[in-house]
């Protein structure tokens, strides 16, 4: 699945899931910008990703923020000239059950998980529309199809992200664009991690794979969505979650 020559933009690429996506997609030959709050670890990853052959440029971004992604995305730009590929990684998590739940924990998981979609998209369409060729993948979840106990924030961002994706998809076929989401089960992150033990069992009995997912199982699914192999392909959901969910 070669995307020599390929440029691509990944949100929250730093670490955990977007890392692991960069590096596949770098793999594949792509030129990346690594975008992300932290730009020491931006930093980092891509010089990681140039040792391995790729030509990274790192950025750091708050995709709430309209105007810095506008930014972000002008660097990509001007330092590689064309835009083919966006991966929506970016992400965050206020958790708490919703007659506890803050209002602005409310907005912040909004404002990154679908607001910072949202811009990213529409920043890079203008350039992969005259292109009539680019790729959308956005970064879902097992919890924006299903819901989850304490989550409400991050579920109804996940779930307008999906419908995000579909109207995307549908918006933009005709120039060539495709737009799809990747929905992960729950994945053996940073995140996941802090769970204890107990919970981390319970979670596994729930997974017909019997393992939690990990982040390179993730990229794999992105890598395909962003290949030649994937241009019938869009409005789509792509669940990689070891069968936790079957829809």
């Amino acid at each position: 699945m070669s995307l020599k020559g390929q440029v691509a933009i990944v949100t929250g690429g730093a670490r955990g899931i977007g890392r692991a996506i960069a590096q596949g997609l770098v793999q594949d030959g792509a030129h990346l910008v690594i975008s992300d709050v932290n730009l020491e670890e931006a930093r980092q990853t891509a010089d990681d990703l140039a040792m391995a052959g790729g030509r990274c440029l790192a950025v750091q971004a708050n995709v709430a923020d309209g105007q810095a992604v506008a930014e972000m995305v002008g660097r990509a730009v001007k330092e590689f000239g064309r835009i083919d590929i966006l991966i929506n990684n970016a992400g965050i998590t206020r958790d708490g059950l919703l007659l506890r739940m803050k209002e602005e924990d409310w907005d912040l998981v909004m404002n990154v998980n679908l607001k910072g979609a949202f811009h990213c998209t529409k920043a890079v369409l203008s350039s992969m529309s005259k292109q009539r060729r680019g790729r959308i993948v956005n970064i879902a979840s097992i919890v924006g199809v299903q819901g989850n106990a304490g989550q409400s924030n991050y579920a109804a961002s996940k779930a307008a992200l999906i419908g995000f994706t579909k109207s995307v998809a549908r918006e933009y076929a005709s120039r060539g664009v495709t737009a799809n989401a990747v929905a992960p089960g729950f994945i053996d992150t940073a995140m996941t991690q802090t769970l204890s033990a107990e919970v981390r069992d319970g979670l596994m009995k729930q997974i017909p794979l019997g393992r939690l997912g990990t982040p390179q199982d993730i990229a794999h699914a992105v890598r395909f969505l962003t290949s030649e192999e994937a241009g019938y392909i869009t409005g789509q959901v792509i669940h990689v979650n070891g069968g936790m969910l079957m829809v």
